[in-house]
């Protein structure tokens, strides 16, 4: 008993159907990458960054040179349990909280020490940064004997009024750039397509002319 071909079959053998051209995969890929950037974008909780800035200033004890020393030793402790301890009562978060939504930075040429607070409030994000900066500053007074330093908040931390994380469109359009790369990668590594070698006609009997006798 035959069986009547499939329909797919019967699509691909119809005259009309064309196949789907080699660089299909490239916008494809492109369009699942934008889509799934701007979903991203969307979901992503906003985040927000306040900075506050502490200052290392020499007493008649020491010399500029000191004070660059002491302020990146200063980053460095800024965000262990000691000064974490501190902040916690004036930021009213955990300390668990501070230690993980709290960076420091330090600059070689100056003795500032940056503090940023990251937190999904704006709020929460400068109140943060001002705690961990006065807990610094006021470890920093309890030392000033025996280092000859002196630790002063130079700038407070300003509720922040954009959000720092990436916008939507910007996810997007990363999706989209890693995306079309994909694309691209796998027309690459895909293997090419081949055409169908030419039959040769078949061989006649001498003295019998081309197409037959007639």
């Amino acid at each position: 008993m035959s069986q009547s071909p499939s329909p797919w079959r019967r699509m691909r053998s119809h005259p009309g159907a064309r196949p789907l051209p080699r660089w299909w995969p490239l916008p494809v890929c492109a369009l699942l990458g934008t889509l799934a950037g701007g979903v991203y974008g969307l979901a992503r909780p906003a985040e927000y960054t306040a900075t506050s800035y502490v200052v290392v200033t020499p007493t008649g004890k020491s010399d500029p040179a000191t004070a660059l020393g002491f302020a990146q030793a200063y980053g460095r402790v800024a965000t262990q349990v000691a000064v974490i301890g501190d902040a916690q009562a004036w930021a009213g978060v955990p300390a668990d909280t501070i230690r993980r939504k709290v960076r420091t930075a330090t600059s070689p040429d100056a003795p500032m020490i940056a503090i940023t607070g990251t937190s999904g409030r704006p709020r929460e994000a400068a109140d943060i940064a001002n705690a961990v900066a006065r807990a610094l500053t006021v470890n920093g007074e309890h030392t000033e004997s025996s280092t000859g330093v002196r630790l002063v908040q130079f700038s407070r931390a300003a509720r922040p009024v954009d959000p720092s994380s990436a916008p939507a469109s910007l996810t997007a359009l990363v999706g989209g750039c890693a995306g079309g790369l994909t694309g691209g990668l796998i027309l690459l590594v895909r293997p090419r397509r081949r055409e169908p070698a030419p039959v040769p006609a078949p061989a006649l009997p001498s003295g019998v002319p081309y197409g037959g006798a007639r």
